[in-house]
């Protein structure tokens, strides 16, 4: 059978409603995908599989299809464009070769438009923009880009010309190419010398291939312009994804290695994960971590379909069977690009979870740890008083979570108390250490650690190895593993019942019983469970005597609006507790940027279109945790 040679595995990515899904319909119906294009309006796309996202209209999950361009099989992954999904966002970035991103000629640049173009340069993605809904009233072309270039700070390139915009007989053609060279010679001094010595030697192949050379390094971002709903421009937009984004070529030497960015339960509840494949091969019967699983089946995309295979190679984007212990961005094998680290901005609500029926709590519980399963950034925490909490980015999550839960499980659920999810940081430096055999430690085992204010959280493993009981951990950096995680599972709860970051964990001293030892030693065999007890009682010795401060998670603001609501602008952030970091006035429009807490963005979103007329649009990221003023809140540790 025929395989194709190369595959180009293709990020959808855009605000809500620019027509991201129903560019990726006609996309697939122009390559003979599918029969028929579906609708976003009627529910019919194949992307938006979710019901609720075909009543919202909006893409939740990120959904994989496949088409074919020439000898290209393109695998097209559809994003979620609302920002409460932006983590999901983030964990398809990193498996992409390139990306599209939307913008509507009527609309322009939109606030999740500058988020999402700002991952993608992080992540140096090459990317190619298209302007949507050309044959829509009120269609600028021109005022887009204009907006492109100076809101998204990249270099654009206009690949095509629309004309009679804003109109049904909206259509494009092939842009001159002079402004190429403009756009290239900044990047490419070769280039810029031949034009200058004789133009005619730089032939339209030559640009060609610079340009793609220069979208590959995301230098510059080529654009083009169309309608989504009638397919104009759409042609030359695929002829422009295969030839100047970077197609992966087969590369089955070298180790397997992948990383798993979705994973999806089957029609029998079992776990199906989807692979990236970077380099290598992973064929069935192959085991993928250090324990019991092993690939009981694997699906590839052909020609438009999933089909049943042995194996699934270097730049394939695979489905893989009988790995029920793997989660959503843990990486298969290893290679420089695979050990890349992600950039997840952390959940900033919490909100209580109860059935409507009583008897379903142990189902909601079971339910809720699938759904973790799917994005490992949802936390689940039980209540002492039984109650279970869920980490939430934002009100459209908490819908999303109730209408699965109703759908799949069969389950009613009642959302209440959303509040701020608190961090907790070390203000200073504290030791604890508890010693075998003595009267206050009730375990087989002893260990000191000390406690100290860092970026991030690190631990480091600082005892003899005589004193690591090596007949339960096989050597000792798996010793060094296993506490690590005993220690960051204890820190999830701190002194006031937050969640403990930025800090430095140092394991200072080990011992452990011994039947046959001295006195001071001698007692039943010490368990790995000795230790995992014991490292949360002193862990917390720890933290009281190194103390900690509560701190609340922050939101930076951006707010374009009419210069002449700038007063009104001020005025609402300053009730909302922002802080002004700084303002700009730009043809008659102005730009203030702030901080403030994260709970209090909900109110300044609800309350920008009054004070703006209507004009008003608001860009937020999450800006990092600031100490909490005056009494800082606690909640009731369960430990």
């Amino acid at each position: 059978m025929w395989l194709l040679s190369r595959t180009l595995n293709l990020g959808i990515l855009a605000h809500v409603d620019a027509g991201k899904t129903t560019l990726t319909e006609r996309l697939l119906y122009e390559a003979g995908a599918i029969g028929a294009i579906g609708r976003v309006d009627d529910g019919t796309t194949l992307t938006d599989s979710l019901d609720l996202e075909r009543r919202r209209g909006i893409t939740i999950r990120s959904a994989v299809a496949s088409l074919v361009i020439g000898d290209v099989s393109v695998n097209i992954i559809d994003t979620p464009g609302h920002p409460d999904f932006i983590a999901e966002v983030d964990r398809v970035l990193g498996v992409l070769d390139g990306a599209v991103l939307v913008v509507s000629a009527v609309e322009g640049v939109q606030p999740q438009t500058r988020v999402l173009m700002r991952a993608l340069r992080r992540l140096r993605v090459p990317t190619v923009m298209f302007i949507n809904k050309i044959d829509r009233g009120g269609a600028d072309v021109a005022a887009v880009l204009r907006e492109i270039q100076r809101r998204l700070g990249v270099r654009a390139v206009p690949l095509t010309e629309a004309s009679a915009a804003g109109t049904r007989a909206a259509a494009v053609a092939k842009a001159a190419p002079d402004g190429l060279i403009d756009a290239l010679a900044d990047d490419d001094e070769a280039l810029f010398a031949a034009y200058v010595a004789d133009s005619a030697r730089v032939t339209p192949d030559r640009l060609w291939a610079a340009l793609a050379e220069q979208t590959a390094k995301s230098l510059v971002c080529p654009v083009y312009a169309g309608s989504a709903m009638t397919g104009v421009g759409t042609a030359e937009l695929m002829d422009g994804l295969v030839s100047l984004l970077p197609v992966a070529e087969p590369d089955d030497h070298g180790p397997g290695a992948g990383r798993i960015f979705k994973i999806e339960r089957g029609a029998a509840g079992e776990k199906i994960a989807y692979v990236r494949m970077f380099s290598g091969a992973l064929q069935v019967r192959d085991r993928v971590r250090d324990d019991a699983d092993k690939v009981t089946g694997i699906s590839v995309f052909e020609r438009g379909a999933w089909v049943r295979r042995s194996t699934v190679r270097a730049g394939d984007i695979g489905k893989l069977s009988g790995l029920a212990h793997v989660r959503v961005g843990e990486a298969i094998g290893s290679s420089a690009q695979d050990a890349a680290p992600h950039h997840f901005a952390p959940p900033t609500l919490e909100a209580r979870i109860t059935p409507d029926r009583h008897d379903q709590h142990v189902a909601l519980r079971a339910a809720l740890a699938q759904l973790v399963e799917q994005d490992p950034l949802i936390n689940i925490r039980s209540e002492p008083s039984g109650e279970l909490s869920v980490s939430l980015y934002g009100e459209v999550q908490k819908e999303v979570i109730q209408a699965t839960l109703a759908a799949d499980y069969g389950i009613a659920v009642t959302f209440r108390e959303t509040s701020p999810l608190y961090i907790e940081r070390p203000v200073g430096v504290g030791a604890a250490e508890e010693i075998l055999n003595s009267p206050t430690n009730p375990f087989h085992a002893a260990i000191g650690l000390r406690v100290e204010p860092a970026s991030g959280f690190a631990f480091r493993l600082d005892v003899d190895y005589q004193s690591v009981p090596l007949y339960v951990y096989r050597n000792v950096d798996e010793f060094a593993a296993a506490m690590q995680e005993y220690v960051r599972a204890a820190l999830g709860e701190g002194l006031y019942g937050w969640q403990v970051n930025d800090c430095l964990v140092t394991m200072i001293s080990s011992n452990y019983s011994i039947a046959d030892g001295p006195p001071s030693r001698r007692g039943p065999l010490a368990t790995a469970a000795d230790f995992r007890k014991l490292t949360p009682l002193v862990l917390m010795r720890a933290l009281r005597q190194a103390g900690t401060r509560v701190c609340e998670p922050m939101s930076r603001a951006r707010i374009d609006a009419p210069a002449t609501s700038l007063g009104s602008v001020l005025g609402m952030l300053a009730r909302h507790g922002a802080v002004i970091h700084g303002q700009s006035v730009h043809d008659g429009s102005v730009s203030v940027e702030a901080d403030l807490p994260a709970d209090r963005l909900p109110g300044v979103q609800r309350a920008l279109p009054p004070v703006t007329n209507g004009d008003g649009v608001l860009e937020s990221a999450f800006a990092g945790y600031q100490p909490v003023r005056g009494e800082p809140p606690s909640r009731r540790r369960t430990r």
